[in-house]
């Protein structure tokens, strides 16, 4: 905890973000992190509740009361050493985790909760600028050589936990950058890559191998998912060359929008969009979609969704427009039916407040029309309702809206089936790699030696969920590689 009466004397502090005509020229990250006083304030917030359910409401369990207070009292490496003890990249999830800490904390019944996330922004960034995140390379090796398919947050983590305890770790992503995901799905604007290229410079000096631009199984893949590969390599030759193989590599297939007029020039995949962005801000190449003038409905109220309207703002589109096929949340959680769980509330982004973004609930696409040479200009929408879990369309709500780009950043739905092929790996009803994540054999999928971690195995899901399932399946390559293991569950 922090100070004991600190949650009655301290209102909580959100982090400060850059004025929206200032970052709307940029792609760098605008949030600011909290002062050293500050921290130290909203460290002292953390209440003596009893039972910390901030705890288990963090997919990784992270120890928060105890950093709380260390924050509290200024011992920030001390904080550090127990944030690292259960989450090896605080430094991405104290930039895009949604916090669902935050709803579980108990000072959030009545009152604001704890800016959990926040504080460990702070950590992390303190540690980086004290030099304390350094190597810690294995004392010796074991001999045993493990292969990760994927270099998300689950594959990052795997290969680091690996690596600590001495086996050779070889990491394959196709993309010309590590990261997954994180490297070139999500925006600078939220998570600049010099986060991502710092950890792998420390993983490399712990003896990690990073491979880019090499592809497991068949090159060619669906619309909207990266792939830079010049090199493919075989899981024949993986299984082959390697103890051990750790499949991590997420769950990229988009849902598709299967309308009358999907395939009109101007309606992409989310990623097409958002990862030719990233290779504009990183590398200098051209974004081939540009938004500039034109009016953007992005179909999808989620995370993707949010940076397609940001990103488009940076473009400078003429209107942006979000839909969303439920109906529209309610603006305040009934907190004693949801708490301590992620509650179901309206969330508005940082994105959306940088324009006038019109968000529309409720709503269906019908179809895309065109301008007589291919290209999409308008979309046909119509209302719905929903009853007992069933929608139908509202008699006589139907319109149509000026549309020259349309983003699809409905989900994901699985990962790319030839990868889970080419292992002959079984697949559980909704296509992922099957693996239980409880029991003897956990994260082993039917083929001996091949596991599965991330969303691969569990689906679409969060960064902190990715990090959590590469930690435990590293603990069980671990257990079947040596017999024991030393790596946390």
């Amino acid at each position: 905890m922090g100070k004991p009466t600190g949650f009655m004397e301290f209102e909580r502090l959100e982090e400060a973000y850059e004025p929206v005509e200032k970052r709307l020229t940029h792609y760098k990250e605008f949030v600011q992190t909290l002062s050293d006083d500050a921290a130290k304030t909203q460290g002292a917030r953390c209440m003596d509740c009893g039972i910390p359910f901030c705890n288990n409401g963090c997919p990784v369990n992270n120890i928060i009361p105890d950093w709380n207070d260390l924050v509290y009292k200024g011992n920030w490496k001390q904080a550090l050493d127990v944030l690292h003890s259960t989450n090896n990249f605080p430094d991405f999830t104290g930039r895009i985790c949604p916090a669902p800490c935050e709803a579980a904390c108990t000072l959030g019944i009545n009152a604001a909760p704890v800016g959990i996330k926040s504080i460990e922004h702070f950590i992390i960034d303190k540690g980086w600028e004290m030099g304390w995140v350094v190597p810690q390379p294995a004392k010796t090796k074991t001999g045993k050589k493990v292969a990760i398919v994927g270099s998300g947050p689950a594959g990052m983590a795997a290969a680091q936990q690996l690596a600590r305890v001495g086996h050779a770790v070889t990491v394959f992503e196709k993309s010309s950058r590590v990261g997954g995901l994180l490297g070139f799905g999500i925006p600078d604007f939220k998570l600049n890559k010099s986060v991502i290229d710092r950890r792998v410079a420390q993983m490399e000096a712990e003896g990690v191998v990073f491979r880019t631009k090499v592809i497991v199984g068949d090159r060619n893949l669906p619309a909207g998912i990266n792939n830079d590969a010049t090199e493919t390599i075989s899981a024949e030759q993986l299984k082959k060359d390697f103890d051990a193989v750790i499949l991590a590599a997420g769950s990229e297939v988009p849902r598709d929008l299967p309308v009358p007029g999907r395939e009109y020039k101007g309606v992409y995949a989310a990623l097409e969009f958002l990862i030719q962005q990233s290779k504009e801000v990183q590398q200098g190449i051209k974004n081939p979609i540009s938004v500039k003038g034109k009016h953007v409905i992005v179909i999808g109220g989620g995370d993707t969704g949010s940076d397609c309207v940001g990103t488009s703002y940076r473009h400078g589109a003429a209107s942006v427009t979000q839909f969303e096929l439920m109906p529209a949340p309610p603006e305040q959680e009934n907190k004693a039916l949801t708490w301590p769980y992620w509650p179901l509330k309206m969330r508005t982004s940082s994105s959306h407040k940088e324009g006038a973004t019109v968000r529309e609930f409720a709503v269906a696409t019908k179809a895309f029309v065109e301008d007589g040479q291919g290209n999409v200009k308008a979309l046909k929408g119509v209302r719905v309702e929903w009853k007992d879990g069933k929608m139908s369309e509202v008699a006589g709500s139907e319109f149509e809206l000026p549309c020259d780009a349309a983003f699809l950043a409905m989900g994901f739905v699985n990962p790319v089936g030839s990868l889970l092929d080419a292992f002959g790996v079984d697949k559980d009803a909704r296509q992922n790699a099957k693996a239980t994540t409880d029991g003897e054999g956990c994260y082993r999928t039917s083929v001996d030696g091949v596991f599965a971690a991330g969303d691969v195995r569990r689906g679409q899901s969060l960064v902190v969920w990715a990090i959590r399932e590469g930690r435990q399946a590293a603990r069980e390559v671990d257990v079947f590689l040596m017999g024991s293991s030393t790596l946390p569950r």
